[in-house]
């Protein structure tokens, strides 16, 4: 049973029921905190699930998501509440899936049955209610609001600029998919925060988004896991200076290969999942961002493999957004100025202060104290840019309703559109 297909479906279908639920029935302003957890069981009659539903088997072969959409709609009324267990099955295997509002009671109903979900507590003020609230006019109520309940995903995610937005996401009420390569790191943030949590707020999740393979097993895992996904963020990227006359080929290729391949790939199969998600829940948006940079707005000098690769991220970003707007998913791009003190820029082996001293980017410089005095003044504003200062952007990219397609600079006046 393909899972990728069929679980983001199930998720549509879930916000689209929770939509009708809720006052307006607007799935944006209220149809958050949704989750699929799913596993195979035995082929027999299933205790407990409320619902069963046998997928038809062309569909299935053929990849007919109109056709299991049809079937799964037939089988879950409209008038069905959350927490809920479905079981589906195809010619050969039966899967389950639990619909519950967050990962934990959906894991508990996964495995111990209805009897077992967690309540909310009687007159707690849901999540669709102070969503409401913070779109009336007037109200006070944060930005951060805005992803609230929702899944995320943050490529490069355990280290530097996709560290502080996975912390920001989970301080604002997201759970976070925190992909690296760096699976280690990942697992050691993802127990950090659910440790501070006291429940589940985030995963770890291996990824090569240069390889392909990779890319599809990690949207696998999501889809399995947790149904789908809210908001993308496409984060992680590697850079190597070097001027045009001197650097390798190698070097050159595998910039392109991480920054912009990786894009597209990211893109190609979390878009497939959003896409699913509106088949089942029309009117539904969500958002793909990726981290762009200000060399994808100026070039950069001794540095053409990286910012030739952020300049074509922002055409992938333009092109992207025109294709996958009829499915409600907005793309968009931040392009942050320089985050000095991250890992990118601050590692004493393997940083840009010390490849940019050893390559004689800045004249003059004989010390990393003097690049780094070299680049802040060249910031209007007088600093590096900071993690605060890319979730503001993001929050506002999410919250728009009728931006795609734009590259957002957050640069501090040095890099300024025309």
């Amino acid at each position: 049973m393909d899972v990728s297909l069929i679980a983001p479906l199930v998720r549509g279908l879930s916000l689209s029921i929770a939509a009708k639920a809720a006052v307006g029935g607007d799935a944006n302003g209220v149809a958050h905190g949704v989750v699929v957890a799913s596993r195979e069981v035995a082929s027999t009659p299933i205790p407990g699930a409320a619902y069963k539903v046998a997928l038809p088997i062309p569909a299935v072969a053929g990849g007919d998501d109109t056709a299991i959409l049809a079937a799964l709609g037939a089988a879950v009324p409209a008038s069905a509440s959350l927490p809920f267990l479905l079981a589906v099955t195809d010619e050969a295997k039966t899967r389950l899936f639990a619909v519950a509002p967050t990962l934990d009671e959906a894991r508990l109903l996964l495995e111990e049955g209805p009897h077992a979900a967690a309540t909310h507590p009687a007159g707690a003020p849901s999540i669709a209610a102070k969503i409401a609230q913070a779109r009336q006019p007037g109200s006070a109520a944060s930005r951060a609001q805005v992803v609230e309940g929702k899944i995320a995903l943050v490529t490069g995610g355990a280290q530097g600029f996709g560290e502080e937005i996975v912390r920001g996401l989970v301080s604002s009420g997201a759970f976070v998919w925190i992909a690296d390569m760096n699976a280690a790191g990942a697992q050691e943030l993802a127990d950090e925060l659910n440790k501070e949590s006291g429940r589940t707020v985030a995963l770890s999740l291996p990824i090569d988004v240069s390889n392909e393979d990779s890319v599809r097993r990690a949207f696998e895992t999501v889809a399995s896991a947790t149904g789908g996904l809210d908001l993308v963020v496409s984060n992680a990227g590697i850079l190597k200076a070097g001027g045009v006359l001197e650097q390798d080929t190698a070097s050159f290729e595998l910039v392109t290969r991480v920054n912009y391949t990786g894009f597209f790939l990211v893109t190609k199969h979390a878009g497939r999942l959003l896409r699913s998600q509106s088949l089942a829940c029309p009117g539904y948006r969500s958002d793909i961002v990726q981290v762009n940079s200000k060399s994808g707005l100026a070039g950069s000098n001794r540095n053409g493999a990286y910012a030739g690769s952020k300049f074509g991220g922002i055409g992938l970003v333009q092109s992207f957004a025109l294709e996958l707007v009829e499915f409600g998913i907005k793309v968009n791009a931040i392009c942050p100025g320089n985050f000095f003190d991250g890992p990118l820029w601050s590692d004493p082996v393997k940083g840009l202060f010390v490849q940019y001293l050893k390559t004689g980017k800045v004249p003059g410089a004989t010390t990393v104290a003097q690049v780094k005095a070299f680049y802040e003044a060249k910031v209007p504003m007088g600093r590096g840019c900071e993690g605060p200062d890319v979730m503001r952007a993001l929050y506002y990219l999410v919250e728009q309703e009728y931006e795609t397609g734009q590259a957002l600079p957050v640069t501090g006046g040095q890099v300024m559109l025309n």
